[in-house]
């Protein structure tokens, strides 16, 4: 395309949406939104935007998603068609093998695809391989200024200092009690009776692991918990136990700091507590692990919206039985106040392909999917993956009645707080050395201090494959990105 075309097409963009009604802000600093709120919905001015960009040549766009988010994915498809007249065409692709999958097309030369929706935490990994466009133009171009910020975690949007994608998804890891349990007046008796404390939602993983043992009664069936232990998902859990010890898993320089005292005692409290949790769990995938407490059999379970749909269809033993919480946190606080610590575990996000030969419309149906209206849309498909990551979403009725309110009400305030993942280069790396050190210790062929030493170590040589300078920032980067309530309790090891 000429630049003349090009400086066409992007006056028409911007004319159609003046007559539409937005209004032009411009700052000579603002990264993103030059336009101002526009006065009708987002995915309107979007459409427009299409067909001034499309002409009479609409054409077809090629969406790669992860098998299970098709079903969020087909209304948003059918409504961008008949307002755009571009066809979506979408390739549905084993969850586990996405991100795998868009960066062989990509490096290959042999893309098929326009869009994407990877794991957010896969989003450095596949920018680092050069495989995704940054968005940094077309946002300034087309987003309200203020778009972004009304997301309540685009901490994954971003990588390098340039956007990347749209958050579509909000995986909060969030604990689920089954209240009959934790609400029965003969228990909370005893319970306090015996630990001289009240039996409610438990705020710390002390806490936790002592509820868990309370109610453990293999005699009668009955479980302490299903918590996510078999080997790939380890490093999960034992991120938010070790951040509730009030240590960084990096220093600044990023000196591995996983081998500290405050991460072998978070993983010894993972290996005690393996003792009141039910036998499947260290082998169970999370799907199987919620058809377990689904059964309504076990005190508690750890997971995300996902599992809330699960359990709140009809059949489900625990449906309207459940107490919820963020994942539990540590003292770490002031004077040994409990800090809650909640975390974003996974999310899927759209990316654009570098490869694509429609990168603007690749964006448009991307910015069109992620607005207020159609974002909605997409969450209230309950058989699909996506959950709710816009205020906009908590209120809607169709929502509400997915997930119940009492759920919407804890996965929001956990959403706006949570620790990001490891959004670093070699993400896949680290966890994958992390979770097989994590299985050496709780099979107990290691010791935690060993098994931890030996995985920082490992960790070290990652850090320097990917680069120690750029890592370093980075890092640095993504610590500044952490909730403030959590972060201002955080350390490196060696300090008092």
């Amino acid at each position: 395309m000429s630049s003349r075309k090009r400086a066409s097409r992007a006056s028409l963009s911007r004319r159609s949406l003046i007559q539409s009604g937005a209004a032009i802000g411009l700052s000579s600093i603002l990264p993103v939104g030059a336009i101002g709120q526009p006065r009708a919905p987002l995915h309107l001015h979007v459409a427009e935007a299409v067909k001034d960009a499309v002409g009479s040549t609409p054409g077809a766009l090629s969406v790669l998603c992860p098998n299970g988010s098709q079903k969020n994915l087909e209304p948003i498809a059918r409504m961008f068609t008949e307002m755009t007249g571009v066809a979506i065409h979408l390739r549905i692709i084993a969850s586990e093998s996405l991100n795998t999958q868009i960066a062989l097309e990509v490096m290959a030369g042999e893309s098929q695809f326009d869009v994407a929706l990877p794991a957010t935490f896969g989003v450095a990994d596949l920018v680092a391989s050069d495989v995704l466009l940054p968005l940094d133009a077309f946002a300034f171009e087309y987003e309200p200024r203020a778009f972004r910020e009304g997301a309540l975690y685009s901490i994954g949007d971003s990588f390098d200092q340039k956007i990347y994608g749209f958050q579509a998804d909000g995986d909060a890891y969030l604990m689920f009690y089954h209240k009959d349990m934790l609400e029965g007046p003969d228990e909370r008796a005893r319970y306090e009776d015996r630990f001289g404390a009240a039996l409610e939602v438990p705020r710390s993983w002390a806490e936790l692991d002592r509820q868990m043992e309370w109610f453990h009664r293999p005699d009668d069936n009955q479980w302490g918990g299903v918590l996510l232990r078999s080997p790939e998902y380890l490093g999960w859990e034992w991120w938010v136990r070790f951040h509730a010890y009030g240590v960084w898993p990096f220093s600044e320089e990023m000196a591995s700091q996983i081998d500290s005292a405050e991460g072998c005692a978070a993983l010894e409290d993972m290996i005690r507590s393996a003792e009141f949790l039910h036998p499947s769990a260290t082998s169970s995938k999370f799907s199987e692990t919620w058809q377990r407490f689904a059964e309504g059999r076990s005190y508690c379970n750890i997971g995300w919206g996902g599992a809330q749909k699960y359990y709140n269809q009809a059949g489900s033993a625990v449906k309207d039985r459940l107490s919820y919480g963020p994942t539990p946190g540590g003292a770490i606080g002031p004077g040994g106040a409990v800090v809650p610590i909640p975390y974003f575990n996974w999310g899927w996000s759209y990316v654009i392909s570098r490869a694509s030969a429609r990168p603007r419309i690749g964006y448009l149906f991307s910015l069109f999917a992620s607005s207020p209206e159609m974002s909605t849309r997409a969450v209230r498909e309950s058989g699909g993956f996506f959950d709710p990551n816009r205020p906009e979403h908590y209120d809607d009725p169709v929502i509400q009645e997915v997930y119940s309110k009492p759920f919407l009400d804890v996965h929001k305030a956990s959403l706006r707080q949570a620790i990001p993942d490891l959004y670093l280069v070699g993400q896949a790396e680290y966890f994958r050395v992390l979770n097989e050190a994590l299985a050496d210790a709780l099979n107990g062929d290691v010791t935690p201090k060993r098994a931890l030493e030996r995985a920082s170590q490992l960790w070290e040589m990652i850090t320097s494959r990917a680069g120690r300078a750029g890592q370093i920032e980075r890092w640095r980067q993504l610590r500044k990105q952490y909730p403030r309530a959590v972060s201002r309790h955080l350390r490196d090891k060696n300090e008092a």
